[in-house]
């Protein structure tokens, strides 16, 4: 007889808090059991990521003094608004309504964004923080679309698989942009002042 999925969810969840070992971290009675929901949960983190930087990516530009980084950033703004429409697709893809899960990791990183802002002066020192700070965001950003996509090819969803694709090129794009701004002007500023 074959068991339904919440059953033998819930069977592997009761056979996880019987076998965990002393030292290793409990699961939450709603923990992931399978890579579909990990690959789902993955995807509610990185939707509330990506609508956190569409607040956090204007206070950026309004701070940056170069040109070519208020540009970089503008255009990413630009791209992260097609990446959440892009996620929503996902979601129907694999049948879930687009759900924001708070992502810890990008709340670090948005925070700590802010305090190198307060750390500061406008101006070109500041621009390099900015490039750094957006750059941690980039990465971030890499490795979890790098992971969804591999999940959803792993899991057999190319439509997903190729959508996560098209935003992880778009992620190593702004990341490489970032890093031209940085070397052919911020930097060299930058370092002209001390």
């Amino acid at each position: 007889m074959k068991t339904t999925n919440s059953k033998s969810a819930s069977t592997a969840k009761e056979r996880a808090k019987e076998t965990t070992p002393r030292g290793v971290t409990k699961p939450k009675s709603s923990a992931a059991s399978g890579l579909t929901e990990l690959f789902e949960e993955a995807l509610k983190d990185i939707y509330w990521a990506e609508k956190a930087l569409t607040k956090a990516l204007p206070v950026m530009v309004k701070n940056a003094s170069s040109v070519e980084l208020k540009d970089a950033i503008d255009n990413h703004l630009t791209e992260t608004e097609e990446q959440i429409a892009r996620l929503e697709e996902v979601f129907k893809i694999v049948g879930k309504k687009p759900t924001a899960k708070k992502c810890d990791a990008m709340e670090g990183l948005i925070e700590e964004a802010k305090g190198m802002l307060e750390e500061t002066e406008f101006g070109v020192v500041r621009d390099a923080g900015i490039i750094a700070a957006s750059q941690k965001i980039e990465h971030y950003e890499i490795a979890t679309y790098g992971t969804l996509r591999q999940f959803a090819e792993t899991l057999g969803i190319p439509e997903a698989a190729t959508l996560l694709e098209q935003t992880l090129d778009e992620e190593k794009g702004a990341d490489k942009t970032l890093t031209e701004v940085a070397v052919n002007a911020v930097n060299l500023e930058a370092a002209e002042i001390e």
